[in-house]
């Protein structure tokens, strides 16, 4: 359970994140990205600290989990590589992970990476020096910090019809669970498929008003800063409650955004949006609305 002590600040966490690279020999370097690292990202107390100690050998962290108590009592700690059902990301092959969630509320995602697979961490614009022990950095010093890495990408013509495709061709299977009363399998089509083209589009969008120099953030978390209100405000009407006439309203909702930003990225680009599609599974979809519960033809 958390306690009721007074969280340590930030120059405290900092402090001790240093302190400990300090005193340990092993450890020759460190690192921090993430969102203390991006300029662009307004700071606030749930900031995690995402840093990453670069170290001779990684077995001697391995062995003895123990050795993180230094850094606190905490509520909780996950070690993403020792998992089997949630195993880490590919690109974090080689090294080693500490999530810790201290009874203060910060939290260190602490990454062991051996010196000899540096290169594939510190290719993240966000990852910047704070310190290095043994000059590793100082002939070839990192760039300064940015987001840059993360900026939307332009789609190609191709790109951009195959998100329209999916999120059409989807809306057919929409229908058809919406008709049959399936509220657990059309909120998962609607939340995980058509939304993630919807998400996308919602990009492209945004890259395209910002000249594609812009990161929107995980899972569209800065969205509310680049949409404008009303787009924003459609954007959370396609998020339905678990029931059949909810969900039919955030499916036309959905449909509509999508249409609008879709348009406005075709004009932008000089792309051809499929409105066939559009106009045919939007027309499908309204008719199966009005479409009795006992029918036996669906046209």
């Amino acid at each position: 359970m958390a306690n009721n002590t007074e969280s340590r600040n930030a120059s405290e966490m900092m402090e001790l994140i240093l302190e400990v690279a300090r005193n340990d020999d092993r450890i020759l370097a460190v690192l921090q990205d993430g969102s203390r690292s991006n300029p662009n990202v307004t700071p606030d107390i749930f900031q995690d600290f995402d840093i990453i100690y670069v170290v001779k050998d990684l077995a001697p962290f391995m062995q003895d989990p123990g050795w993180v108590d230094v850094f606190g009592e905490r509520m909780i700690m996950q070690l993403p590589e020792a998992m089997e059902l949630y195993p880490p990301s590919p690109e974090l092959e080689g090294a080693f992970s500490y999530l810790m969630l201290f009874t203060d509320g910060n939290r260190i995602d602490l990454l062991i990476a051996p010196l000899q697979k540096l290169d594939q961490f510190t290719s993240d614009s966000l990852c910047k020096v704070v310190l290095d022990k043994v000059r590793i950095f100082e002939s070839s010093p990192l760039p300064v910090s940015s987001d840059a890495s993360y900026w939307i990408e332009k789609p190609s013509p191709l790109s951009f019809t195959d998100c329209c495709n999916e999120f059409w061709f989807t809306s057919g299977s929409l229908g058809k669970a919406l008709w049959r009363g399936e509220v657990i399998y059309v909120q998962e089509l609607l939340n995980q498929v058509s939304r993630a083209a919807l998400l996308q589009m919602l990009d492209w969008y945004i890259g395209c008003r910002h000249d594609f120099k812009v990161d929107t953030g995980k899972s569209g978390k800065f969205y509310r800063r680049y949409l404008e209100p009303d787009l924003y405000e459609k954007l959370l009407a396609t998020y339905p409650a678990a029931n059949l006439p909810a969900i039919w309203h955030a499916t036309f909702a959905t449909m509509d955004l999508f249409r609008y930003c879709a348009e406005f990225i075709a004009s932008q680009l000089g792309f051809e949006y499929p409105l066939s599609w559009d106009r045919n599974l939007r027309a499908h979809l309204q008719h199966i609305e009005n479409l009795s519960a006992d029918a036996e033809r669906i046209y």
